[in-house]
């Protein structure tokens, strides 16, 4: 069916001409490939006094109302509606729909943000542009968060819930918080709540499944964290299989009730009502005065992945409901439709985003995070530690200066082994990250040390690209260029040895650690890889450390004490000497 769409606006006309949901543009070269009644529609067009140019987001011929080489008395209306009726006449189009539109060219709307006021609670100084968006949550309540990745999104939410919680009687209540989350990052919400607000928060597992409510009731905690996986098991009693899967066919648990603020990060995971975890959060967040959806990728494929995020925070029905959004902003081919419509609605409602490059003068040169994580290898890390605890002791009641410096080396490879052994055990939380970041359209840069922790992150994304000490210096050249250039390249891996120096990598400024080096030096090298020489840019650099085991320590000699890595000439006997100090610091008191 062809279906000439003309939408009206204050400024100019926009005509869609569309063919089961493919859009015709006027383009001279494609002319040939139009069918009959088309290409009669797009002559037509072309003839139009000033002819319109091509909105690619609209997918529209767009041209203004008035317009000085229109003869008087012909205004542009005649020309639009002359050619509706003469198309229909021709039966070149089956349909001709009228809409009204208010399309004005909008002002950015990021100019039109709120200036923060009064105390903002943090113990951490937030950037400005950051209580901008804290200002913003504070007015809407209940929005999604989108500015680009690395821009602090996390900062906001927490300050925005405690300032609402100090200034209740101004902004309503907002404790108990309710943090849903991927796996890997439930430790680094606890940790952030603690080092940004100094506030404990409690992540929910199979110790406190049964009781956790009664640190909310006995005043304890205020802040409970969970990954979208657990949902069932905490707030779920049961799911009726025998119907549709609906909110109808779900009973929850009765204490999801004491929440007045749901925190969802990386809220794209929720971007279809048909998997589970979408609806458990639907129905967690129903009725809650207060819901934050943290995502810098809120629209991964189109525009129906935000149907179900703005359902989930009540918002649908400002646009409508679903079948009005469907119909407005879900058409084409593409189902992205009235783009720049959308975008002004979204902020005028629910939604804020910031891009990197308007902000860089706020940001640091560098910005890292460390990520804890639980390794799947703790049975076997904790024996290798008992036997690294053996020898040191050993080491340290030997009076000999020569056996001492002998041993040194052996230290040096049993603290490696905890190395490996914790990096090994943090592959599939890594993965889980990763699939985070690249699912949403972002690239990433990993670097690992082991040949077996690159393998097995390979076979977990076969699309990735690698620069090891395995490939050719032609494969390492191709595996840059293709992350440099292809946009469908988003990930690329790489040892230090191979990728940790010389290499520009600025298609992305997000790095990941799954392992990292001994000294400061080799991390900075890595790290610069996304670095873009004499700009100003913001690199994000994520470190993922394993719970209670070494990395903890060696990310604090790294980043704290970098005169140590920094006075260390690359010699074998130096860094034996560093790693030597390090472990006996480390396990002193095991001694």
């Amino acid at each position: 069916m062809i279906e000439l769409h003309i939408i009206s606006s204050q400024k100019d006309w926009r005509l869609q001409v569309i063919e089961n949901k493919r859009f015709y543009r006027g383009n001279a070269s494609f002319t040939k490939t139009f069918p009959r009644h088309v290409k009669g529609i797009v002559d037509a067009v072309k003839r139009i006094p000033s002819s319109p140019r091509w909105d690619g987001d609209d997918k529209a011929w767009v041209f203004p109302r008035v317009h000085p080489a229109y003869p008087v008395g012909r205004p542009s209306d005649w020309y639009v509606r002359t050619l509706a009726d003469w198309a229909k006449q021709k039966r070149l189009v089956n349909v001709v729909k009228w809409r009204e539109a208010d399309m004005e060219e909008f002002a950015d709307d990021v100019d039109r943000m709120q200036p923060f006021e009064g105390e903002h609670y943090m113990l951490l100084n937030p950037y400005p542009y950051q209580l901008l968006g804290v200002r913003y949550a504070l007015d809407h309540k209940r929005c999604i968060f989108g500015d680009q990745p690395g821009l602090g999104k996390t900062l906001q939410a927490i300050c925005s819930v405690v300032k609402a919680h100090n200034e209740a009687q101004r902004y309503g209540e907002s404790f108990p918080v309710l943090v849903i989350c991927p796996a890997a990052l439930k430790i680094n919400w606890q940790r952030e709540f603690k080092k940004f607000a100094g506030i404990d928060a409690i992540i929910l597992d199979d110790k406190n499944r049964g009781t956790w409510h009664l640190f909310w009731e006995q005043h304890m905690c205020n802040v409970f964290i969970t990954n979208y996986e657990s949902l069932r098991k905490f707030f779920v009693v049961r799911v009726d299989d025998s119907s549709r899967f609906t909110q109808r066919s779900i009973e929850y648990d009765r204490r999801k009730d004491i929440f007045k603020a749901v925190i969802i990060d990386e809220s794209h995971k929720c971007k279809t009502s048909k998997t589970q975890q979408s609806k458990f959060v639907e129905g967690i967040c129903k009725g809650k005065p207060w819901v934050f959806e943290l995502t810098g990728t809120p629209v991964v494929n189109n525009n129906t992945d935000l149907i179900q995020q703005l359902k989930i925070m009540g918002r649908l029905d400002d646009f409508g409901g679903y079948r009005k959004f469907v119909d407005r902003y879900c058409d084409g081919i593409d189902q992205s439709s009235n783009m720049k419509e959308l975008n002004h609605r979204l902020w005028m409602s629910c939604f804020f985003r910031r891009e990197k490059m308007k902000v860089l003068t706020e940001l640091p040169e560098k910005s890292r995070q460390y990520l804890m994580v639980d390794i799947s290898t703790m049975k076997e890390y904790k024996d290798a530690e008992q036997d690294m605890v053996k020898y040191l002791k050993t080491y340290k009641d030997t009076p000999e200066e020569d056996i001492r410096r002998k041993m040194k080396a052996s230290i040096m490879v049993k603290m490696g082994l905890l190395k490996q052994i914790s990096a090994k055990g943090k592959i599939k939380p890594v993965a889980e990250f990763i699939h985070d970041i690249i699912d949403g359209g972002e690239k990433l840069i990993v670097f690992a040390y082991l040949k077996e922790v690159v393998e097995e992150l390979k076979k977990e994304f076969p699309k990735a690209v690698t620069v090891t000490g395995s490939d050719s210096i032609e494969q390492k050249q191709k595996a840059v260029d293709d992350f440099q250039q292809k946009p469908s390249c988003k990930l690329i891996i790489l040892n230090y040895k191979s990728g940790g120096t010389g290499l520009t990598l600025t298609a992305s400024s997000r790095v990941a650690f799954i392992e990292f080096p001994w000294t400061y030096s080799d991390c900075e090298q890595a790290e610069d890889r996304a670095h873009r020489n004499g700009q100003k840019n913001n690199v994000n650099c994520y470190y993922f450390l394993g719970n209670g085991t070494i990395d903890e320590y060696m990310y604090k000699i790294i980043q704290t004490k970098k005169n140590i890595a920094d006075g260390v000439t690359g010699t074998t006997t130096n860094i034996q000497e560093m790693v030597t100090d390090m472990a006996l610091e480390a396990f002193g008191s095991r001694l």
